[in-house]
């Protein structure tokens, strides 16, 4: 009882703090719900649409108007502009007026219809590589429908029916399943690790600074003295109501991402509950373990904040890790981000068994745990330190 009572008091002075230092109000809850609106209004269509192109046509025959009238009315590509030369729609690129252009030499229509092969040329940015491969696979569509459509005429004309014809235009026919990502939403594939990883900076920091400024306004004695000398009630009264604010966050961006907005998650909900606990609680453990290191808060805010925006590369998300060099991916396992992300993928994305991922949560499970190593140098900070700006 008495412990519990410590605890209660601990957490009781760490609300007082809040009240008193809005830093943690906008750092704890309103950046994090911002962060969580703005990444899911950004990507909220899905996939980019209606991306500016542009059209070279010196040929200008019925054919090539049918071409460029199917290019456009592609969901990700928007004809806005016509040039006259290659010169000029290339110079459009550079002053980012469009990704990319189609050019339609002149008798190209007199060549496709003599079987001659003519050849037109796509010119696209892959400075975004996004908007630069969908536009390439539109372009690529319109130049394969191009020349199926006259081929398909010739076939008739010769007497072949529809059967034969489609045989021959597409011997082998592809039955493709995306599997997780059905409709390749990007919502889907880059809010779910983007907006866990911004929350885990916002934890890191909150965390080390939280501590840290029990040693700058030299509060480090009472708060050893409100835990009874014993440095684990101290952190786990002081950083309970962290916790439960910090897990507040999480199941609301999670009810909303899968609840609201529908993202996949076969996985179910247990399994999104028990990554959420994990990922506030591996975050607070290396935010505690960072200050445990270097007792500054400058330094550990520093440590804090490096770890966590490398960890959104590291991850694995954006680039494959198994593309990455050795070194790196043996790096990559020190990250939180990236055992969050590997459990999200095989338990609640996939709904493979949860003994797959068994790894990373013994990972997640072994950060939680970091503070024990430190505690003692923790401890020692908060009795003798002297802060020094």
């Amino acid at each position: 009882m008495k412990v519990l009572r410590q605890i209660y008091q601990l957490s009781v002075r760490e609300c007082g703090i809040f009240l008193h230092n809005p830093i943690y109000v906008f750092c704890m809850v309103a950046f994090p719900v911002a962060v969580i609106f703005f990444f899911t209004s950004l990507l909220s269509s899905g996939q980019p649409q209606e991306m500016p192109v542009g059209i070279v046509d010196l040929d200008n025959t019925s054919t090539t108007r049918a071409l460029i009238r199917k290019l456009d009315a592609f969901q990700s590509s928007e004809v806005v502009a016509y040039y006259s030369t290659p010169a000029e729609a290339r110079e459009a690129i550079q002053n980012n007026e469009i990704y990319g252009f189609l050019y339609i030499p002149e008798g190209t229509t007199e060549k496709l219809l003599a079987s001659r092969q003519p050849k037109i040329s796509f010119y696209y940015t892959m400075t975004t590589i996004v908007s630069g491969s969908l536009i390439f696979r539109d372009m690529k569509t319109i130049a394969t429908l191009g020349s199926a459509a006259l081929g398909m005429a010739t076939m008739r004309a010769k007497g072949l029916t529809d059967q034969q014809i489609k045989t021959l235009l597409q011997p082998v026919t592809i039955d493709l399943h995306q599997i997780g990502n059905a409709t390749t939403d990007y919502n889907a594939y880059l809010t779910t690790v983007m907006v866990p990883g911004i929350i885990m900076l916002f934890i890191f920091l909150i965390t080390t600074y939280a501590i840290g400024t029990e040693l700058k306004f030299s509060r480090g004695k009472e708060l050893m003295e409100m835990g009874g000398s014993k440095i684990w009630i101290a952190l786990v009264g002081k950083f309970l109501p962290h916790t439960l604010i910090w897990l507040a966050v999480t199941f609301f961006y999670s009810y909303y991402v899968f609840g609201v907005l529908e993202f996949p998650h076969p996985g179910g909900v247990l399994r999104i509950i028990l990554l959420n606990v994990l990922m506030v609680l591996a975050a607070q453990g290396f935010g505690l373990f960072a200050f445990g290191l270097m007792p500054s808060l400058r330094m550990s805010m520093s440590i804090s904040s490096l770890w966590a925006v490398l960890s959104i590369s590291m991850a694995g998300s954006a680039f494959p890790l198994i593309g990455m060099d050795g070194p790196l991916q043996t790096l990559a396992w020190l990250f939180p981000l990236r055992h969050y992300f590997m459990l999200y993928q095989i338990g609640v994305l996939n709904d493979y068994p949860i003994l797959d991922a068994w790894f990373h949560i013994a990972a997640l499970i072994a950060f939680v745990l970091l503070p024990i190593m430190v505690a003692g140098k923790i401890k020692n900070a908060m009795l003798t330190y002297v802060y020094i700006p």
